[in-house]
């Protein structure tokens, strides 16, 4: 009976863990993610040119290959047989290693994204989880290494030995600070409903009902952390179209103020991979928002009723539809909202996302503190949620006091650039010209 037992197959493949793969397939999961995330880039490149010009009522490109595919991959070519230009006057070391420092971390992030379950490799008897790695923080390193990125952005704006480059990478820098702060706090809440900041276990957390067990009538909200969490999933998506610097946020490269930003003066290659590093960002965040929001790689419903959903490979694909989902999101963004001022977006960040962060924070702690207490129904989140929203919109009702237009300075005073609340040039003088002074001798 036991040789019978031993002969049988397995009914489920063996967790085959994270960190016990054979050498092989580290590397083999790594060729994988680089090629995907390089595909990827040049997929949405062509995604985004062809749907920004069917909101705009334009062909976009579908020249080169069946519907244009190939259009991002010319592009790619021509950058890199483009002469490179090297500006007079530019710390040559750091200008040359800048779109480097921008470009690896943004593949670095996808090492603890998990794409799937525990599978069975093709034509071999090794079992391997759909995951690079994993850690117990490994929430914290995505935040880590994708702060890492803005020093390329930085770097590359200093070493230009141009205006218009530095002051794109100080807005760059800036924009990281404020909107890296709520960010993390958005993800906070997600930590104390998991229970862990492992990005496996916050998916396997979502799959589960217990920790959901709420009711809104008489319909079951999913198991999903951005329903269970909604503020949180709102705060993290505007914060995520901040960290990547995309319209409307793209405040670091904006053309009408700043030619091409901290981008001015690269060209061939650098600048190439100043822009595989943007995309590559989109992704990681899209990714992150996925398995910290949207159940990972599980599927939704109601293709979650077959049996086989979340076994084999299908998993990948529902994980790479939900991370389009958000991508197409980024795309319909910038085709519709125009592009913010520079202390519009600083007090979007400051003074609206972080202290409602904050806010949300103390609510879910504390529906969480009493809930392991006392019987709890939390319907009171959804009812805590809905104050929040309402003490926000609030300002936004009322009506602003207009702020006073600052009177005509005198001749002979000093003029006072902050009189209105923030700083203005100083107001032309009418001077006669020579030809006018000829005229009048």
């Amino acid at each position: 009976m036991t040789n019978i037992a031993l002969a049988l197959p397995l009914a489920t493949p063996p967790d085959a863990g994270v960190g016990n793969d054979p050498w092989w397939v580290v590397g083999l999961k790594v060729l994988i993610i680089f090629v995907f995330l390089v595909v990827l880039t040049l997929f949405n490149i062509w995604w985004e040119r062809r749907v920004v010009a069917r909101m705009q009522h334009r062909i976009g490109p579908n020249v080169h290959g069946p519907f244009g595919l190939l259009q991002s991959l010319a592009d790619g070519m021509k950058l890199m047989f483009k002469e490179d230009l090297m500006p007079k006057g530019v710390d040559k070391f750091v200008y040359v290693a800048a779109p480097v420092i921008a470009s690896i971390p943004a593949f670095l992030t996808f090492a603890v994204i998990p794409f799937g379950p525990t599978v069975k490799i093709p034509f071999t008897d090794t079992y391997t989880r759909l995951q690079l790695t994993d850690l117990p923080v490994s929430v914290l390193y995505v935040m880590a290494i994708a702060s890492i990125g803005i020093y390329g952005i930085v770097l590359g704006g200093w070493s230009s030995n141009s205006t218009y480059s530095l002051l794109g990478g100080l807005r760059s820098s800036a924009q990281m600070i404020s909107y890296e702060v709520a960010m993390g706090l958005a993800l906070v809440t997600v930590f104390l409903f998991a229970g862990s900041m492992s990005t496996s276990e916050i998916v396997a957390a979502q799959s589960s009902q217990q920790s959901i067990d709420l009711r809104l009538f008489e319909l079951p909200i999913p198991g999903w952390y951005a329903f269970l969490l909604f503020p949180s999933f709102v705060i993290y998506v505007i914060s995520m179209i901040g960290e990547t610097n995309r319209a409307p946020f793209d405040l670091p490269e904006a053309e009408g103020e700043l030619v091409a930003g901290f981008l001015t003066e690269y060209s061939s290659m650098k600048y190439a991979m100043f822009f595989l590093a943007e995309y590559i960002n989109m992704a990681t965040v899209s990714a992150l928002a996925t398995t910290l929001f949207l159940g990972g790689w599980r599927a939704p419903w109601p293709i979650s009723v077959w049996d086989g959903a979340n076994s084999g490979f299908w998993p990948v694909l529902w994980f790479v539809g939900k991370m389009m989902c958000f991508i197409f999101f980024y795309i319909w963004l910038r085709g519709t909202l125009p592009r913010l001022r520079y202390d519009q977006f600083m007090k979007l960040g400051w003074k609206i996302l972080i202290p409602v962060s904050l806010g949300w924070i103390l609510l879910v702690a504390t529906v969480r503190a009493v809930g392991r207490e006392v019987e709890f129904q939390r319907n009171y989140l959804l009812i805590g949620a809905g104050v929040l929203a309402l003490i926000l919109l609030i300002p936004m009702v009322l009506p602003q006091k207009k702020t006073e237009e600052p009177a005509q300075t005198a001749e002979g005073e000093d003029f006072d650039a902050f009189a209105g609340g923030f700083p203005v040039p100083p107001p032309l003088v009418d001077t006669p010209s020579r030809s006018e002074e000829a005229s009048r001798g």
